[in-house]
């Protein structure tokens, strides 16, 4: 397993997601497509860890680091 392949769970992950998003007038579901992420799969995230790889896809489509996405806004 690559580092990139590695699961990532954080608390505030979906919620700063969401947050990025109605800042950019940006639907979740848009920002999937955008990132090229299966619909749906980001709201999975409050039950299930995604990988490393597609985290740093959300940020770079988000113009956000990652740790912006991880920390307690």
């Amino acid at each position: 397993m690559t580092d990139c392949e590695q699961t990532l769970g954080h608390p505030y992950l979906l919620d700063n997601i969401k947050r990025r998003c109605y800042e950019k007038g940006l639907s979740i579901s848009a920002l999937e497509r955008a990132a090229g992420l299966g619909n749906g799969v980001i709201r999975k995230w409050n039950s299930a860890s995604p990988t490393l790889r597609t985290v740093i896809a959300v940020a770079d489509y988000l113009g956000v680091t990652v740790n912006d996405l991880l920390k307690n806004a």
